[in-house]
């Protein structure tokens, strides 16, 4: 049983900075992507940000990027989102995944099909 879990939410100000840690299980990750979803109060669920273990590609939704890094450390099994410059809408609930990527080109990060899914940890950014 794969287990994911998150850390590192919390409450912070608008313009503040928070890192996100998710902690996996299973150590032969090298062709799943990780990615931070996030589910804001009465809305769906987006996925904000992606990461392959093999090869280290990226990808961001519009509305984080240049705010937001994905990361992973191999050898811990962990992948951090770095959040700054915060604000408001960034206020939701992070879920930490994983999904089977052979490919990354023709990966994408549809709720629906990840494999693993943390429990989710609550970024609360005050206005």
């Amino acid at each position: 049983q794969v287990q994911l879990v998150e850390s590192g939410g919390g409450l912070v100000q608008a313009g503040g900075s928070l890192r996100l840690s998710c902690a996996a299980s299973l150590r032969t990750f090298s062709w799943y992507a990780m990615a931070w979803f996030r589910q804001a109060p009465g809305k769906g669920r987006e996925c904000v940000a992606a990461f392959r273990w093999s090869g280290g590609s990226t990808r961001y939704a519009d509305s984080v990027k240049g705010r937001f890094t994905i990361s992973g450390d191999y050898a811990k099994n962990t992948v951090y989102l770095q959040m700054n410059s915060l604000k408001p809408e960034d206020t939701a609930v992070y879920y930490c995944a994983a999904d089977y990527a052979a490919s990354w080109s023709s990966w994408s990060a549809e709720e629906d099909d990840m494999d693993y899914w943390g429990k989710g940890t609550l970024v609360t950014v005050s206005s």
